[in-house]
Formats: structure tokens, C-alpha cells, sequence
């Protein structure tokens, strides 16, 4: 029987390696149901922050078990005291209103004014007829070249080498040769009174005043006026007109155009036969009209698109220069200074070097 002693102890490692895989199957079953049981059991947002502060997961877990006591307590005293400052500021606004408008609340309910079906209409500004914009912004692009090349920097050594005085009488002299064509176009508008008004102030100013140099008409309560058969022919029925930019003349419209046509026998500086006193003349009077043009300056600096600025502006004077005698006085003290300055800043027909009517 000397074998049974070796096979016993050949089977005691086998029996302790299965003994040992026993002991590790049950240690990761133990250690699965703590972890279960972790999790099942809910972890308050205050216990997470003592055990681990610096655990990002924390945060999230804070957040899904809810606001603590403390914070609900600061909320429920912040809707408190909405619901306090609400009826404060309602007092106030109605301690804010007058008894008149309390009364009329009272009578007639609270008064909304998007909703008052007595309020007129909203103007409506007339659009701008330009099916010629295209030549007319390349002709915008060729006069303003010029004007920064020639016409603003004479302008401006004009001013600084002229004294005011001087030049307020230019302006006076030039002014006053337009009041015939002014009183003509009047009589013609049906205007009379105003055509009488300006031959008054230019027979007053051409006496008096000097050749025009200076105003007595204005202190004898002679305002003045400018018209112009463009504007006549606006108030005979041809409201609406293409607008065209001239070379070197700047904006117009065809109206306009044939307006300075018909204006330009009437201009006294056009009958003077001798080139070597208009044409001159011609010049100060260009120089002049763009002199009262450097104030404008400054509004076309900046701009998104001077070409519809420039053109928008004149077409807004000069629509309220044709149709401006229709409306009520009330309406024309709303209107800003601009459009009630009767003065016209433009080139007239006098200082064209070159008309269809001359000989």
C-alpha cells in the first residue's frame, strides 16, 4: 500500500486552488451589492460637499436633489418682495397723473394712443422718380470730383480772403437781379401779391441799396422770395419729374431743366452783351452759390451714400418750394428752418455760361 500516501498528497493542491477561486467569487459579489446599496441610497447636496469638495460630480448631484432650505427661504423672500415693489410702482404712476387725466380715464377709459381711431393719417413722403440713376450717380461721381478740385477749394480762399461784409453784399447784388424773374413767375402761379413784392423790393434795394449791394427791403418788411418758371410749371400740374444731375450744375429735373430755359431772357445779367463783364460775373456768382454751400458740408461727411443724400435732400426742398404755398401756416411752422428759407442755393439760369436762347 505504499502508493495511497502519494496520490493523497498530490490531490491537496487542487483542493486548494478551488478553495481559493471560491473565496475571490465571493469577495466581487460582496463588493457589487455594497456598490448597489451605494447607490440606491439618495446623498444630500451638503453630505457630497463635506465628503469630497473638489469632486466635479458633486456639483451635478447638488443640482438633481434640489435647492437646500436656505436657498428656498431666499427665493420665497424675493417673490415677496416683487409682489411688494409691483403695487408700489402702480401707486406711483397713478399718483403721477393729473386729475384731468384721471377724470378722463374715468369717463372714457384709459387712453391709448395707437389705438385712437381720430388720429390722421401718417404723412406720405412722394418717392423720387429717378429711372436715370445710373448716369446720374456716374455724373455725381464726376461732380464731386471737380468740386474737391476746384469749386470747394476756391470757395473757401474766397472766404478767407473776402470779409463778410463784402461778401454779404455780393450775395445781396446777385439776389436782387433774380427779383424780376421772381415777380414774373409769381404773376404767372397766380401770385400778385407776392409779384408785386418783389418788384417793390427790386426797385427798393437797386435804389437805396446801391445797385442791390444792400437790403433796405428787408428792414421795410419786404421779405424775399425766389421763384422760378420750373416752380410754375410745378404749380400749372407737372408735379412729378425725372430727376437728372447736370455736368458741373448738379441736380435738377427735366422740369427744372426747361424751367431755366424759360428763365433765362428774364435775367438782367444775361443782357449784357460785353463776355468780358458777364462772363466774369458769371464766375462771382458761381463762387457765391457754392460759398453758401460750405455749411452743408459737414452733413455729406460720414455718409452711407452721398449720391441719395444729395439727391433726396434737393428733392425735398424743392418739392416744398413748388407745393410749400398749399399748406396752412400751422403746418409750415413745423417745418424745420431749411425748409422754410426761402433761400435757393443753386445755380440759376443767370450764371449759365451758355443758354439755348442766346443769340
Amino acid at each position: 500500500m505504499p502508493t495511497r500516501p502519494r496520490n493523497r498528497h498530490r490531490r491537496a493542491p487542487s483542493q486548494a486552488l478551488g478553495l481559493c477561486l471560491v473565496l475571490a467569487v465571493a469577495s466581487v459579489g460582496c463588493a457589487s451589492a455594497q456598490a448597489r446599496s451605494d447607490a440606491a441610497q439618495p446623498v444630500s447636496s451638503a453630505d457630497s460637499l463635506l465628503n469630497d469638495p473638489l469632486d466635479p460630480g458633486a456639483d451635478s448631484a447638488a443640482a438633481v436633489a434640489g435647492d437646500s432650505p436656505a436657498q428656498q427661504d431666499a427665493g420665497e423672500q424675493a417673490e415677496t418682495t416683487t409682489g411688494i415693489a409691483a403695487p408700489d410702482e402702480d401707486t406711483a404712476d397713478a399718483q403721477a397723473r393729473t386729475d384731468a387725466e384721471r377724470d378722463f380715464d374715468a369717463l372714457y377709459g384709459p387712453y391709448d394712443p395707437v389705438a385712437d381711431p381720430n388720429l390722421p393719417a401718417a404723412a406720405q413722403m412722394p418717392g423720387v422718380y429717378d429711372p436715370w440713376e445710373r448716369y446720374n450717380r456716374s455724373m455725381h461721381r464726376f461732380n464731386n470730383a471737380v468740386d474737391r478740385s476746384v469749386a470747394r477749394p476756391l470757395a473757401r480762399f474766397y472766404v478767407a480772403v473776402t470779409p463778410r461784409p463784402v461778401r454779404l453784399g455780393v450775395s445781396n447784388f446777385f439776389s436782387n437781379l433774380g427779383q424780376p424773374v421772381t415777380a414774373v413767375n409769381a404773376l404767372l402761379q397766380g401770385k400778385p401779391g407776392q409779384a408785386g413784392q418783389a418788384m417793390g423790393r427790386f426797385v427798393l434795394n437797386t435804389t437805396l441799396g446801391i445797385a442791390g449791394i444792400f437790403d433796405p427791403a428787408s428792414d421795410a418788411n419786404l421779405d424775399r422770395r425766389s421763384e422760378d418758371f420750373g416752380q410754375t410749371l410745378g404749380v400749372w400740374g407737372w408735379e412729378r419729374s425725372r430727376y437728372v444731375e447736370l455736368p458741373l450744375f448738379g441736380p435738377r429735373t427735366v422740369r427744372d431743366v426747361l424751367g431755366m430755359v424759360g428763365d433765362a431772357p428774364l435775367s438782367p445779367l444775361r443782357q449784357v452783351e460785353e463776355d468780358k463783364i458777364r462772363i466774369p460775373l458769371q464766375g462771382l456768382q458761381l463762387v457765391d452759390v457754392r460759398t453758401q454751400l460750405l455749411s452743408t458740408d459737414s452733413l455729406r461727411e460720414g455718409a452711407a451714400d452721398d449720391y441719395a443724400l444729395v439727391r433726396d435732400a434737393w428733392m425735398q426742398r424743392r418739392n416744398y418750394q413748388i407745393l410749400g404755398d398749399r399748406m396752412n401756416e400751422e403746418t409750415d411752422d413745423a417745418l424745420p428752418d431749411y425748409l422754410r428759407d426761402d433761400d435757393n442755393p443753386l445755380v440759376p439760369a443767370s450764371a449759365m455760361p451758355v443758354m439755348p436762347t442766346d443769340n
